[in-house]
Formats: C-alpha cells, sequence, structure tokens
C-alpha cells in the first residue's frame, strides 16, 4: 500500500492551518509545539529509519486537513511526549496550557495499560474500553487517535507480519467503527481498506482487479450518465456541483460476503453524486431524475428529513439508465457533503473568533449525536461495573452494529441493533423505563413488548410505576445493555430475596432449638453449623440458611445433629423425624428423583420435562391424572395458573452423587470453533452432555446452541453458565423452557 503524505514538513502543517486560523496567537501554540516535539524527539526514529518526527508532522496535518482547532493540531504534534520523552503533565501545563496538557495524558493512557501481554484479549479490551471513555469526555481525544491511527496504519508494511495482522484487526473492530459512528467516512474508508490489504490480501487483491478489470466500461457509463444530468439540471436552472465516486473495496466486500452478492449484483458500484445549495435543490433535483429515469422500487433513502445518528444527510435514490445500467445518486447540499466526509470534524471545524469552549462544545456534540449522549452515560455507568471484554461486546453490538434508526414521540432518533424489540428502545431511553415497561405503541398501534422494530418507526413505551422487569425479556432481547440492565435488577432482588430466607432460616432454626430447650445462641454458632455443612451437600452458611428456609433443609433433623442428643418430642415429631433421618426401603422408593413430599411415605413422583428442575432450585409438586406428582420449577410458566393443584415438596439432602439434566440454550454470533469452545468448558466443569443441537442464522451469523447436561445441583450449573458466558463471542446463556 502506498504512504501517503509521507514528505510533508512543519511547514506544510502550519500553511494547512493557515487557510483556516489567521490569529496569529493561535498559529503560535501549532508552531511552538513543532518545535517542542522536534526538539524532544531529536535521535528518535520509527521503524522505517526516519526520524520519529515524520510520524508527529503526519499526524498534526491529517487534523489540520480536518479544520481541528490550533490546540487540537498542537497535541498532535504532542501527542507522544509524555509516553516517549519522560515529559510530565505539569510540564506540559506550565509550557502550553491545561487544555492541550489534558488532550496529550488523555491520548497517552489509552496505550499505556499494563497486563499479560498485548496480545492477551483482555488486554485489548481494557485498552479499548480506556479510548470510549476518554471519548465519552473529550472528543478531540478520539481524534488525535484516529489521525494517529491512520498514519499509523499508512506506514504498517515496516511491521513484522504478525504485529500488521494485530494492528490491522484492532483498527478494523475498534477505530473504523468510531470513525464511522463519528461520521468521518473519509477516514474510515481508508482505514477499512488499509486493514483488508493486511488481513486479506488476496481477496484485496481480487476486489482490486474486478474494479480494475471494469473501470474503462464503467467510467464511461458514468461519464455519461453525468453529461445527461448536467444538461437535464442546465435547463432547469439549478445550481449544482456533480462527479462520479468510487466504491472503496472493503466496502465492495463486505456486500459480497455479507448479502452474499456477485461482484455484478451491487447496485452501486456505478455511482454519481450530486451537491447542490438548498435542502430545496435538493428535492427538485430528486423530481427531475425520477421523471427522466426509472427508480428502482424500495431503493429510495431520504436520510434529510430523517439524518443518520452520525449526523450523515443525503437523499439516494437507485436509478435504470436508458441503456439498462443501474446507478446509484446520492444528492446533497455542500454542508451536507462536508459532513459526511468529515463528520463531527466538519460540524465543529474551529473557527476563528467563536470564543471556543471545549465543554460546551462536547455538549453540542451529545445533543447533534443522539448515539453519542446514551454511550456517554453508558460508558459512565457501566464501565466500573463490567469486565473490560463485557463493556466491549456491548458496544460492539448495541453501538456499533446498529443499523435500525426509530424514533421517539418528539422525534429523538435512537439507533438499535437488527431484531431489537420495544423493551431495547425502552432501555436505551432511560434505564427506569425499562424498568416500569408495560407496553409499547409503535406507530400508533399497540403491539406485543417482543414485536421487532425497523427503521421509521416511532415508539411510545407506556409505563407504569411499581412495576418491574421480567425474566421472560431475557429470551427475547438484543441489546446487551437491555439484557445486562434486566440480569442486574433481578439478580439484586434475587440477593434481597436470598437475604430475606436467610433471616428466615435463622429464625426458623432458632425458633426450633428454643422449642427443645437449648441455647439457641449456643447451638447457632457458625463454628458448630459447619461441623455439618456435609450432611446436607451445602458448603457455606448462607447456602444452609436458605436451605432451610425454602424446606430443602428441615430444621429438626438439624437440631438432631446439632445436639446429638433426644429432645422431648411428641409421637408424631418422633415419627416425623423417623421418617427423615432412618433411610427405610419406603424412602428409598420414594426418592428416585431426590424429592420427597413432607409427611406422606409413598408417591410416585417424576421430574417435569418442560424445566428440569435440578437440587437447590425453588419447586413445587403438580398432580397429574395418572401419573402421579410432576415436579417443576415454582417459576415454570406452564403451572402458575394450576393453585389447587400444587402441592409443596422439597429435596432429599441425601446422596451426593446424583445428577440432574437440565437444558441450557446458548446464543452466540457465529465463529470459527465456537462450538468446540464450548464443549471445552462444560468438560472442565464436568457437566456430561446427554444432547446437543446447533442451530445457524446465516443471514444474521447467529448460532443458537441447544444443550442437555447433567449437574449436580443448581450452583454447579450457575457456575456453568457463567464461564460459557465468557466464552468469546457469546451473547446470552439461559436455562430452557418447554
Amino acid at each position: 500500500m502506498k504512504e501517503k503524505n509521507k514528505d510533508i514538513g512543519i511547514n506544510d502543517v502550519l500553511k494547512e492551518v493557515r487557510t483556516y486560523i489567521h490569529n496569529e496567537e493561535n498559529i503560535q501554540i501549532v508552531e511552538h509545539a513543532a518545535n517542542y516535539a522536534s526538539e524532544k524527539h531529536a535521535g528518535q526514529f520509527r521503524r522505517s529509519g526516519e526520524p520519529y518526527l515524520v510520524h508527529l508532522i503526519n499526524v498534526a496535518y491529517i487534523l489540520a486537513t480536518l479544520k481541528c482547532g490550533p490546540k487540537t493540531v498542537a497535541a498532535g504534534f504532542l501527542h507522544d511526549v509524555i509516553e516517549d520523552c519522560g515529559i510530565s503533565r505539569d510540564e506540559l501545563c506550565e509550557e502550553f496550557d491545561e487544555e492541550i496538557a489534558d488532550i496529550v495524558e488523555a491520548v497517552t493512557k489509552i496505550g499505556t495499560l499494563r497486563f499479560k501481554g498485548k496480545d492477551d484479549p483482555e488486554y485489548q479490551a481494557a485498552n479499548h474500553r480506556k479510548i470510549f471513555i476518554a471519548m465519552a469526555k473529550d472528543v478531540r481525544v478520539i481524534l488525535v487517535k484516529l489521525c494517529d491511527r491512520l498514519h499509523n496504519m499508512r506506514t504498517l508494511q515496516y511491521q513484522p507480519e504478525a504485529s500488521q495482522k494485530r494492528i490491522a484487526a484492532e483498527t478494523l473492530d475498534v477505530y473504523a467503527p468510531i470513525a464511522h459512528r463519528l461520521g468521518i467516512s473519509a477516514i474510515k474508508n481508508e482505514l477499512e481498506d488499509l486493514c483488508f490489504y493486511y488481513l486479506n490480501r488476496e481477496e484485496y487483491h481480487h476486489i482490486a482487479s474486478l474494479v480494475e478489470a471494469k473501470k474503462t466500461e464503467r467510467d464511461a457509463a458514468v461519464s455519461h450518465m453525468i453529461s445527461e444530468i448536467t444538461e437535464m439540471l442546465n435547463e432547469n436552472h439549478l445550481q449544482f456541483r456533480i462527479f462520479g465516486r468510487s466504491k472503496h473495496l472493503y466496502s465492495i466486500y463486505n456486500k459480497m460476503i455479507k448479502k452474499h452478492k456477485r461482484f455484478d449484483q451491487i447496485l452501486d458500484l456505478l455511482a454519481i453524486r450530486i451537491v447542490t445549495q438548498s435542502e430545496l435543490n435538493c428535492y427538485e433535483i430528486l423530481g427531475y431524475i425520477h421523471a427522466k429515469y426509472k427508480p428502482i422500487p424500495g431503493r429510495l433513502k431520504d436520510y434529510i428529513a430523517m439524518p443518520k445518528p452520525n449526523m450523515y444527510q443525503s437523499l439516494h435514490t437507485t436509478i435504470i439508465g436508458d441503456d439498462g445500467k443501474i446507478f446509484e445518486v446520492q444528492i446533497r447540499t455542500e454542508e451536507m457533503d462536508s459532513i459526511a466526509e468529515n463528520g463531527v470534524a466538519a460540524h465543529w471545524r474551529y473557527k476563528e473568533g467563536s470564543n471556543y469552549n471545549p465543554k460546551i462544545e462536547q455538549k453540542q456534540i451529545e445533543e447533534k449525536l443522539g448515539w453519542f449522549k446514551n454511550f456517554a452515560l453508558y460508558s459512565e455507568e457501566e464501565s466500573a461495573s463490567e469486565s473490560a471484554s463485557e463493556y466491549m461486546a456491548t458496544l460492539q453490538h448495541d453501538v456499533f452494529e446498529a443499523n435500525v434508526y426509530v424514533m421517539t414521540p418528539m422525534g429523538r432518533v435512537i439507533d438499535l441493533p437488527s431484531g431489537a424489540t420495544p423493551i431495547d428502545f425502552a432501555y436505551r431511553v432511560h434505564t427506569d423505563v425499562g424498568h416500569t415497561c408495560v407496553g409499547a405503541v409503535v406507530n400508533g398501534v399497540m403491539v406485543p413488548l417482543n414485536t421487532e422494530l425497523h427503521t421509521g418507526d416511532v415508539i411510545e413505551i407506556k409505563t407504569r410505576k411499581g412495576t418491574e422487569p421480567s425474566e421472560d425479556w431475557l429470551q427475547f432481547v438484543k441489546t446487551n445493555q437491555a439484557r445486562n440492565k434486566i440480569r442486574n435488577f433481578l439478580q439484586k432482588k434475587e440477593t434481597e430475596k436470598r437475604s430475606e430466607l436467610v433471616d428466615l432460616g435463622e429464625k426458623l432454626l432458632r425458633e426450633e432449638l428454643i422449642k427443645r430447650g437449648f441455647d439457641a445462641k449456643e447451638y447457632m454458632d457458625k463454628k458448630h453449623l459447619e461441623a455439618i455443612y456435609h450432611d446436607f451437600q451445602v458448603g457455606t452458611y448462607v447456602d444452609f440458611m436458605y436451605g432451610i428456609a425454602v424446606k430443602s433443609i428441615n430444621p429438626t433433623v438439624v437440631t438432631e445433629k446439632l445436639t446429638r442428643q433426644k429432645a422431648r418430642v411428641t409421637d408424631f415429631e418422633e415419627q416425623a423425624i423417623s421418617r427423615i433421618t432412618n433411610r427405610d426401603i419406603s424412602k428409598k422408593a420414594n426418592t428416585k428423583t431426590g424429592i420427597i413430599v413432607p409427611g406422606i411415605e409413598s408417591m410416585r413422583m417424576s421430574i417435569a420435562q418442560c424445566c428440569l428442575p435440578v437440587y437447590g432450585d425453588e419447586i413445587k409438586g403438580f398432580i397429574t391424572k395418572g401419573e402421579g406428582v410432576k415436579v417443576h420449577r415454582a417459576m415454570c410458566p406452564n403451572i402458575h395458573s394450576a393453585n389447587a393443584r400444587l402441592i409443596d415438596v422439597m429435596w432429599d439432602a441425601g446422596d451426593p452423587t446424583r445428577t440432574y439434566d437440565s437444558e441450557i440454550v446458548i446464543t452466540a454470533r457465529d465463529r470459527a470453533f465456537l462450538v468446540t469452545d464450548i464443549l471445552t468448558v462444560i468438560s472442565q466443569f464436568k457437566a456430561p452432555i446427554d444432547k446437543i443441537n446447533a442451530d445457524v442464522n446465516h443471514e444474521l451469523l447467529i448460532s443458537t446452541l441447544k444443550l442437555t447436561v447433567r449437574v449436580h445441583d443448581v450452583e454447579h450449573l450457575n457456575t456453568l453458565i457463567a464461564n460459557i458466558r465468557k466464552v468469546e463471542s457469546v451473547v446470552d446463556v439461559d436455562r430452557g423452557f418447554h
């Protein structure tokens, strides 16, 4: 790949800066930064053998072409002095000012985390999280980092091949999507093509050869169409610029792969752009073009009336020329064209004498970029509570892959990933809106909460105070943000409930001890209790008391084991104790399932296959007609309306070798060796697999795996699920219901 801007110098940067900055004091800031960097980096060289200053000049030059302010361009010259020259932030403050020092320090911190090594996934994820948190605080930091990465990619040929692939993969996963979300398509397109070249040279050269082979024919067709449109618009006295544009190679490759199309099926290879004076002119031109040429149905997109979340505005239409060739035509104003190329950098380009204030600018960015405000809040709320890899997975799916644009009734645009539902929308609006959601109105019609949303939908969320999220929502929400919010709420609720049950267990055991004439304080001592945990297959005080509260551990038996002597009991209590403590023949016959019915010696029992409870689950017995008692998880939807036929059942604390079947459903982004990695985790946690079924949605590249595994108890199962969630590209893991 040919390196760009290789021979520019400090004077070229100053010349570019002078095209939009005229205040001499501001120009001196840039010049001083250039000279300071030249002095501090003297004697340092890159892998190419060039002085390190060449890199800094190129970064500053790219920032200047984006019309960034003098302090941002200065930060481009200085962005490596802290890391490479031992300059402290305080020294930079004294030499320049606090603002420049803050930008340089933030850029430096992005790349100075220390983990096992640069190839460690957690290192990469943690580093990327730093990028986004820094961006959420000051967008100028990411502009400097983007330009830094762009020049590094332009000179990647000097790195070893392994480093080339690692850096290119990171750039494609992190930096190109940032450039896209900020609307800086010029940088995004170049980064993607450079990454494509280093990651898949064979395909790169293949696509390039296809493009080159058709270049003469394509250029002739575009030139002919431009002449026809120019003549037509001149006749109608419109002011405009018109030109052909090239599709970048990675975009062509991506469409061929994701949409399963051949090269000659990609409609916008023949592309024309028309830039005019006003929005009204845009619609006028569209009308004239549709009057002369036949438009292809479903291909008209009005991003002027409904801009993309990165501020992109344009009219897109696809037409058939007189010779049958297909053209994509984009129509926009000069301002729209500038924003389309340079995004946030164009909208907030430096304006002389405008009393620039970075905090005001950051607030304006959040107002203009709807997703950025949500992203900034998300970074602040979630970054500390999630692991770096979980945080990155959420941003990758919820922010970078968002391509469905919906609106609130007030016209606020919210972007969501494909397949998103009203619940995803509600949580994107606000956590409390999600938690209290009871219904959704889409385009004026009440719809189920699992309805798939589409671009252009207007959504109104109905809420009710006191309402709580449902665990069922986890079955259909698509954004990690919504899923994490729901899980956190349910886990907090479960923790609170468990705490209440632990208190109840203590109360029941205390009452039992007192009733039998023992000193509850003495026998409730944790040292006494720890000595008998193994008799009840529990390992902690919390699990022990929880078991007593949910009746899977009998306080009478506990009292017997604690005191090791008989208390005065009634004949009925003696019989109850005997039933529980003696392993008589009738009990063995009744507890094949590991479950007993308190007070009943003989009853036909079996595990319900719809929810497959395991030891430690809260359970209920359902009296069937002719099949005895079916034991369900208490939360099983199949028994919710059958209160009259439910009875209390409890786990037998007997056989530690017993295992239970449980179905788990895994949703993951499809990739090579996905199933192998999941099976490895399951094997590590000693959960034999009885059945496995895998299904792949080739359009969305999503895999769904259903497995039946054998586990000892709910703790074993929850540990297994938690570790499967850590497998790369796994989106969700849940227990199955039928």
